[in-house]
Formats: structure tokens, sequence, C-alpha cells
């Protein structure tokens, strides 16, 4: 039987990683280019501090980040966080995978559609990331600039009933 040319793609939770590839991943200077936030240095403290307060996630919302596999392999991290009363959705891949962004957002806002808690989803973005079509043919919208953490974001809007499915056919 011919195997499709898309990796299997799976999410499992972050402390199923070895903390070495999360300090790997987060180290190469490429993953943070387009990471403001990312003013300090990964070592295993700091994954393992990343790895508890995403699962803190979990345990006080029911839902969190995960990490992201194809076929088997570590490939990145991402999921849905609760910014007030918002689902903020965020990825980050390793550079090896950015190519797979779009099946990874999908397979997520797949998730998210069947989530009666999760009307919509945000997308906060550095001004840094120019590159935004992928957004813009999901059917995001714009909102306006936002602070996060002293960090200006650009914000954006998925509503998650009814776009999904397009986003699956189009993307």
């Amino acid at each position: 039987m011919p195997r499709s040319s898309q990796p299997i793609i799976e999410f499992v939770r972050l402390p199923d990683i070895p903390q070495e590839e999360l300090v790997a991943h987060m180290s190469d200077p490429r993953v943070g280019t387009h990471m403001p936030l990312l003013t300090f240095s990964w070592d295993l403290e700091m994954a393992a501090k990343f790895v508890a307060a995403k699962e803190a996630c979990w345990q006080r919302d029911g839902l969190g980040h995960w990490a992201f596999l194809a076929d088997g392999r570590y490939v990145g991290w991402g999921g849905f966080q609760k910014e007030g009363e918002e689902w903020d959705f965020g990825l980050v891949l390793h550079p090896a995978a950015f190519g797979l962004g779009m099946p990874i957002t999908r397979k997520a806002l797949a998730f998210a559609s069947e989530d009666p808690r999760i009307p919509f989803v945000t997308f906060l973005l550095p001004p840094s990331r120019r590159n935004l079509g992928a957004l813009r043919r999901m059917g995001a919208r714009f909102i306006g600039e936002t602070d996060y953490d002293g960090t200006r974001f650009l914000k954006y809007r998925l509503e998650t009933s009814g776009s999904v499915g397009a986003v699956s056919r189009t993307a």
C-alpha cells in the first residue's frame, strides 16, 4: 500500500518528550527568530519549569500545550492556552519541521471545533512575521495590536465553528 507523502501527526503530552530534546529545540537560534519573549537560555532546569507550567495549564483549564510528533519523531510543541476568556493557539516547530505548520494547525483546529469551550481561537504573532497568507486563507481576521508581557503582537481571530472544514480543504 503506498504511503502518503504527509507524515502521521500525533499530539502527546510534553512530559513524554526527553527534556534534552526540548533544550536542543529551543536553543536553536532559528527558533527564536520570531519569538520576542524568548530572552533567556534553555537548559534542563528551564525545560523542567516549562513542562511543569504547561502541565499546570492542563490541570487548571483541562487543555494546554502538546508535543507534536511526525512519524513518531518530536517536531515541536504548541497548542491552546487560556488567556482571559480566550483560547490562544501557538505553535513552535523545530526548524527541520517548519513545513508541517499547516497540517499540525489543521489538526489542532479540528480538535478546537469539537470542543464547546472554544468558539474561536486567537493567534498572537510578532510584527516580524511577514508571511501571514496561511492565516488569511484559514479565515482568520486581524483584530488589532496587543501588548503581551511588554511586547507588541499582532492579534488574529478565527471562529472555530464553520471555518475549520474550510481550513482542511483550502490550506
